[in-house]
């Protein structure tokens, strides 16, 4: 005869169906999986802060970020009459769209920022002269985020000097490797 502490052990260890990884997708440091990531942004641009924003999304748009289809490369955050928006972002609608509805792909979102937030923002962005750039585009909680870089342009000078300090810091873990 088994005793049940230890039928409950056996069953907790031994699982027949374990929970199953997303495939393909990475996750990002708030523990969402990526949509889409604008590389780009942080060669262009010397990112000094970072902020999560939510966005305002319709359903075909939700479903078509489920599949993967969206797309943020060449877009930027605009402020205006005291709110955010999301312009040149790319959201492709799925084949299987719904007939009433007519997608746009490259219409314009409002981003969701606390007040607090936002007047920080504008007067980073009217003032000193910084730009806001959208980084990432991940899920967090079953919801989407976006990743707001704020930062200034880079020169060509700076972006060689990075370009040199990454280059110096892969050799010096070379060396460090071999010796």
């Amino acid at each position: 005869m088994v005793e049940l502490p230890a039928l409950l052990n056996r069953a907790q260890t031994h699982r027949k169906f374990p929970m199953a990884k997303q495939k393909g997708k990475k996750s990002t440091a708030s523990g969402g999986a990526q949509i889409a990531v604008n590389r780009k942004a942080r060669h262009e641009y010397a990112i000094e802060e970072s902020i999560e924003a939510g966005l305002v999304l319709e359903g075909w748009e939700v479903k078509s970020l489920r599949a993967g289809k969206g797309q943020i490369t060449e877009s930027y955050v605009m402020l205006k009459n005291g709110e955010a928006w999301l312009f040149g972002s790319q959201i492709s609608p799925l084949l299987s769209a719904s007939t009433h509805v007519k997608p746009d792909p490259t219409r314009t979102r409002k981003l969701l920022l606390h007040s607090h937030e936002l007047s920080r923002l504008i007067g980073a962005v009217e003032r000193k002269g910084y730009a806001l750039i959208a980084l990432s585009l991940y899920w967090k909680h079953g919801r989407v985020k976006l990743e707001i870089g704020l930062g200034k342009g880079k020169k060509m000078h700076d972006k060689r000097a990075t370009e040199k300090d990454r280059d110096w810091a892969r050799q010096k873990e070379r060396v460090m490797k071999t010796g």
